[in-house]
Order: C-alpha cells, then structure tokens, then sequence
C-alpha cells in the first residue's frame, strides 16, 4: 500500500533546533485485533476506548545533524534504557521513506509513563503513539506548512508502524482501526473517530487493577506472529469483524450491559487464542482469575453494570459507566484492591486523544 500524504523532502542540513512534547493516552480494546500482515496491517478491525490518566509524556528535542543519518539518545523516566532505544531507532529507522528529514536530525528523546511499561496495558500503543505526534510537529515546523494543527490520520498512519494499537491512541473518545464496511473512513492504514455513540460512552470508566506489573513473559508481537499457524485464526478474523458490527450497533443505542457483555467475551476469547498457539502460553494470573469471579458474583448478586477486558496481559481493566461511580468504587476498594500488587489501581476514564506539552 503507499503512502496516501505528501512526502515532504529537505535539500538543506541548516536546520533551526527546537523541541516538542506531546502527551498520548494508553486505550483499551473493546473488539481487539489479533494478528497481522504486511507492515503492520491488521487481520481484523478493532475499536477501542481512549483513556486518559494512563499515558505516556514525550519530549524531542532536535537539531541538524550534518552526517547525513538520523542519531538519536534516549532517556526513558531519566535513566538511559537501552533496550527501548534500539526499538524506538528501529521504528524511526523504518519510516525513513516517509520522513527522509529524519536523516538530518539529531533527536534528543525523553519518556516517562504513568504506568507500567509492558505489563498489558499497551504501554507501546501510548509511547509510539507521542511519538508520532511529536515526529509530526516537527515535520511541519521544518517544512515551514505554517499549520498548528495534527493532521491527525497521518499521525496514526506513523504511529501504526510503531505499534499497531498505537494507531487508536491518537483519536479522541472511541477510536476503530482496520477497514470495516460500516465506520465510515476506516482503513486498515490508520485509525478514525467511532461516530453516532451515545453519550453514556463518553465518560465511561476504566479502572485498571494492576495485578502484576512484571514485564510479560511473551510479547504482543510474538503473539501476533503465533496467529499465523493458529487453526483458529480465520473464524477469529470473521468473528471480530462481526463484534464489530453488534458493538456498532450498540454504541448508538447505549446498551451499558450488551456493551460489556461483548467486551467480556473479547478478553476470553484473545486470551483463548493464545492459550491454543503453539506454542501456547497463559498471561492470566491467580489474581485475574479470582478478580474475574469476584466481578461476575458481585453483578450477578447487586445487578450493578460492572464489567471487565483485559490486554495482552494480567491487569484486569474494571468497566463501568458513570452513573455507578460511587458503588464501583465502593466494590473495587474493598473487594478487588486485596488481589492487586501493592494495592496499585490506576483510576481511568475515556479521554480526548494527545494534549501538546510544549
């Protein structure tokens, strides 16, 4: 597929230094995706929620580099961390065709999260995502475009071949990613904005119990590549895009208890997938285990719309809408908090998209 925005190209090496900051949530999948093809193309579309207080907060700060080749330090929460320095320069490296200005540049690059990095909570979805944003502010300050805004399909088209769930981080709200022939716009190169949702889903809740903030024993892009052998992997496809027209459907009439009905079902379902790789492997913990029981009695006993999804990982993601913020709560503090590590609970909500820090 080719690039569908302008390739801006720079003939000079005397480059004006400056330095951006963006500010990109984590979302959560509600339909998820599940494999792969090509660079970075999805097998089936998802739709996720945007969150808010889990993010990811990135500065650049760039001058000319008169070698010819893009150079790059790293500091990830201020301490030097080799491991995602080689990654972010592999993905910076890769998007060299779109970005021929990067090979001019030296970019100076900090990062901190407000939650753990790799633990399932698409922590490469929010870094890749700022840094995107942050690649395309300085894209437009150096082709000197005068525009202060994003554009922002071409921001989640870069920030897809970091991550593809990075996609998704930069729409506000509720983002679908993977073409779908009822979201208007959808492509399978970048993410839009979900239209006609009713607006208890605008301030719907996202409570995450971090059950285990141990970097995960298996990568999400390993267990992308573990779908291509799966006997599963076809009717999974069909059955996804098949979510995606109920959730659809669901949105707009603002069925909370369909809603999360479908979400539970998607978390079983990817953590099944993996779980009949091969080879196969288990994310879940003891603790996710007991706090799925835990929200199902608990609705079961008080018919409180409470629900649960998971990543690719142990943290249990804790939905609710608004309306019952106060027995929510009430419940996870005292039922749920016990099976976390060290009480850790990040309190979360849907959010609008990337805030510009600098």
């Amino acid at each position: 597929m080719s690039y569908p925005f302008k390739i801006l190209n720079q003939s000079t090496s005397t480059i004006q230094s400056g330095r951006v900051g963006w500010r990109c949530p984590s979302n959560i999948a509600i339909v998820k995706y599940w494999g792969k093809h090509g660079r970075q193309l999805p097998r089936n579309a998802s739709l996720s929620l945007t969150l808010s207080n889990a993010h990811t907060d990135t500065y650049i700060s760039y001058k000319g580099n008169k070698g010819g080749k893009l150079s790059i330090s790293f500091l990830f929460e201020g301490e030097a961390n080799r491991a995602f320095e080689d990654k972010i320069k592999k993905f910076l490296d890769s998007v060299l065709d779109h970005y021929p200005v990067l090979n001019l540049l030296h970019l100076d690059i900090s990062s901190s999260n407000s939650f753990p990095h790799s633990s399932g909570i698409a922590s490469s979805a929010s870094a890749m995502a700022a840094i995107a944003m942050c690649i395309c502010e300085i894209d437009q300050v150096i082709s000197g475009n005068g525009s202060e805004t994003i554009d922002i399909h071409k921001a989640s088209y870069l920030a897809r071949l970091g991550s593809g769930s990075a996609s998704r981080s930069v729409i506000s709200k509720l983002g679908a990613w993977g073409t779908h022939a009822e979201i208007h716009d959808s492509s399978d190169l970048y993410a839009v904005a979900v239209a006609d949702v009713h607006e208890v889903f605008h301030s719907f809740h996202d409570d995450i119990l971090i059950v285990s903030a141990a970097e995960k024993s298996v990568s999400s892009t390993a267990g992308h590549a573990l779908m291509n052998g799966n006997v599963y992997a076809k009717p999974r496809y069909q059955q996804a895009n098949d979510r995606i027209s109920e959730l659809k459907k669901i949105l707009k009439s603002g069925d909370v208890d369909a809603f999360g009905k479908l979400a539970e079902d998607e978390a079983m379902t990817l953590h099944a997938l993996m779980m009949c790789s091969d080879p196969s492997y288990v994310l879940m913990e003891p603790g996710t285990l007991d706090i799925i029981r835990e929200i199902r009695n608990y609705r079961l006993e008080t018919n409180t719309p409470i629900y649960f999804t998971l990543d690719a990982g142990p943290n249990i993601h804790v939905l609710y809408p608004d309306s019952v913020k106060e027995d929510a709560e009430s419940f996870i503090n005292q039922v749920l908090v016990p099976y976390t590590a060290n009480g850790r609970v990040i309190k979360d909500i849907v959010g609008n998209g990337p805030k510009k820090l600098v």
